[in-house]
C-alpha cells in the first residue's frame, strides 16, 4: 500500500493520506468478505453506490438491487453445496486481499489489489488454493463515505475472467 502526504503523482492523481488509504482499503475487504463469505446484504447494499457495478465470474450486475439479486445467487450455492456435503461439516471459502494500491483524485479514487481464495471443499476439510486474480475498482465519495462504484474482478483459474498481460497497478 502506498502511504504518503497528498502530492500529484505521475498521471497527476493525488496519492491519499495515511487517514484515508485504511478507510478505502477496509470497504474493500469489507464487501469482498461480505459478499462471498458472510453474505451479508445490508453491508453489501451500503458499500456500493446506487448505480454500483459488479463484474465478477457469476456476470455483470449493475445497480444495488442487481447486486443483491448476485448475492442471492451465492447464497443458494452455498446452501446447495452444504446440503451436498452432508454431514460433513460445511466447507469455508476464504479470501485474502493484499497489495492494495489505492490513487484519490478529490471525490473519485481508483485502486487495484490482488486476491487469492482459498478453499477446504473435500472430505478432508483440508486447505487447497481455489483461485487467485486482482480486482480494479473505481470508487467514490457520496455524502462524506467513501462507496464502491464498479469493482472488476479477474480471475486468473478462469480463461474468460483473465486479466491483460499488463501490470495492474498502473
Amino acid at each position: 500500500m502506498r502511504h504518503s502526504r497528498k502530492k500529484a503523482d505521475r498521471d497527476g492523481l493525488a496519492v491519499p493520506t495515511n487517514a484515508l488509504l485504511p478507510a478505502i482499503s477496509q470497504l474493500e475487504r469489507a464487501v469482498f468478505d461480505d459478499l462471498l463469505i458472510l453474505r451479508k446484504l445490508d453491508r453489501i447494499v451500503a458499500d456500493f453506490t446506487e448505480d454500483g457495478v459488479l463484474d465478477w465470474a457469476g456476470g455483470i450486475a449493475k445497480g444495488r438491487e442487481n447486486i443483491v439479486k448476485e448475492v442471492h445467487g451465492m447464497r443458494e450455492n452455498f446452501a446447495k453445496q452444504e446440503a451436498e456435503d452432508a454431514p460433513l461439516r460445511p466447507a469455508r471459502l476464504r479470501h485474502f486481499m493484499t497489495n492494495i494500491v489505492v490513487e484519490v483524485n478529490g471525490d473519485t479514487a481508483r485502486s487495484r489489489d490482488f486476491w487469492m481464495e482459498f478453499n477446504n471443499r473435500n472430505a478432508e476439510r483440508k486447505a487447497y488454493s481455489g483461485a487467485y486474480g486482482h480486482a480494479e475498482n473505481e470508487l467514490r465519495k457520496v455524502n462524506g463515505k467513501w462507496l464502491i462504484a464498479s469493482r472488476k474482478i479477474f480471475n486468473e483459474e478462469m480463461p474468460s475472467r483473465t486479466a491483460p498481460m499488463q501490470n495492474p497497478a498502473w
